[in-house]
């Protein structure tokens, strides 16, 4: 079985548990003292009496610090350090060991809990997208490949949007029956009737649709003058795995036109832009736009566009520590070797180092070896050379 590395060093570090009882409360001011905006190094420091340099130590997560330095840290948040939320690098594996029942083991997939300690921020992206959902009008895009971690993203933003005391819509169009992209009309029933029922309001479209009118027009009117109408806070819609619109030209076209328009409304005004400035709109998906749409029409170019980047291995080598593992930066840049920096597949990995514990890094490395031979041998018999 794989044993972890420990380097000899004075000072503490924080347990996952007392790390996550950190963020927890650091956030929680955020939002309460600072207007939901995180705060800077500079405002930490002040907070703290802590020096700049010294919250970069304790943030890093796998450099020591004083126990008296996490005490101050602790009480600049109303928090009391108690044993659990630290220990010493040499007996990090026991502690996180016997503390399993206050962090469990977490089978990566899907959304990452919102108050799971196993969330790596990705700076800037999580403080650009809440700061930008507060903005009147706002659209976010957020864009990457599978299992990258866009929903959990989104779930933190629309979070935030809701401790501000925003009304709040999470719509998955994976939820849609193939039906339901029959005909633009159907498409845009289905989508306001949704809305409707997360807002637990009456569906009425029968009071505002019209056939003399568009598709577009109707829903508009029913978002203008009904949903948005009802509601006396912002409301942040969010639209996850839109891809699944990209398989009917024929209705996202005029759908993600529709979402510029709004914007555009919110944004730049018109006769009834106060009403709009309350919609703020979050847009995911998985793949680049694959229909052509008119760049002046398209909700693809306009807003703040997020693309999601693996990890780093500073970010690997504390989603390690949280796991009970204190991994030098030759460990981190093993597994990175082999699954590279992805999100979930790093989750995955370690998941089974600690906690299934039927693999070790030695062993995943040992497979990466193979598996680059046999690539290149294939290369080698199967390819024509080169003339």
């Amino acid at each position: 079985m794989y044993q972890p590395k420990y380097r000899r060093r004075r000072g503490v570090i924080l347990t996952p548990q007392g790390w996550n009882k950190l963020q927890k409360a650091k956030s929680e001011a955020e939002f309460k003292e600072n207007s939901g905006y995180r705060y800077t190094l500079e405002k930490l420091s002040d907070r703290t009496g802590l020096a700049v340099d010294t919250l970069l130590r304790v943030h890093n997560g796998s450099t020591t610090v004083d126990k008296q330095t996490l005490k101050r840290y602790f009480r600049a948040f109303n928090l009391i350090l108690e044993p659990s939320d630290y220990s010493w690098p040499e007996t990090q594996m026991k502690e996180v060991e016997r503390d399993r029942v206050d962090v469990k083991p977490e089978l990566p997939g899907g959304q990452v809990p919102l108050d799971s300690a196993f969330y790596v921020e990705r700076p800037p992206i999580e403080s650009r997208t809440c700061e930008a959902i507060l903005q009147p009008g706002a659209l976010i895009r957020i864009k990457a490949p599978q299992l990258m971690g866009k929903t959990s993203l989104m779930a933190r933003i629309v979070e935030r949007a809701r401790k501000q005391g925003y009304q709040t819509v999470v719509l998955n169009l994976k939820l849609a029956d193939e039906k339901v992209f029959t005909n633009l009309d159907r498409f845009l029933q289905w989508f306001c009737a949704c809305v409707s029922r997360s807002l637990k309001l009456p569906n009425k479209l029968a009071d505002y649709w019209d056939e003399m009118f568009g598709s577009n027009y109707n829903t508009t009117d029913y978002f203008e003058n009904y949903l948005l109408a009802q509601i006396d806070s912002p409301l942040v819609l969010a639209l996850d795995d839109v891809d699944r619109v990209f398989a009917h030209p024929e209705i996202a076209s005029d759908f993600f036109g529709l979402l510029r328009a709004w914007y555009e409304k919110g944004k730049y005004g018109d006769r009834s832009s106060n009403i709009w400035q309350k919609l703020r709109l979050v847009v995911v998906h998985s793949t680049e736009v694959s229909i052509t749409l008119n760049i002046n029409q398209s909700a693809f170019n306009v807003g703040l566009s997020v693309e999601l980047p693996n990890f780093t291995n500073a970010q690997v080598q504390n989603l390690a520590l949280r796991h009970g593992l204190d991994w030098s930066i030759q460990d981190v840049e093993k597994l990175i070797n082999f699954v590279g920096g992805h999100p979930h597949f790093i989750r995955l990995a370690l998941y089974h180092i600690f906690w299934v514990q039927d693999i070790s890094l030695q062993q995943m490395w040992e497979i990466a070896q193979v598996l680059n031979l046999l690539t290149k041998l294939y290369i080698i018999a199967y390819l024509p050379p080169i003339s």
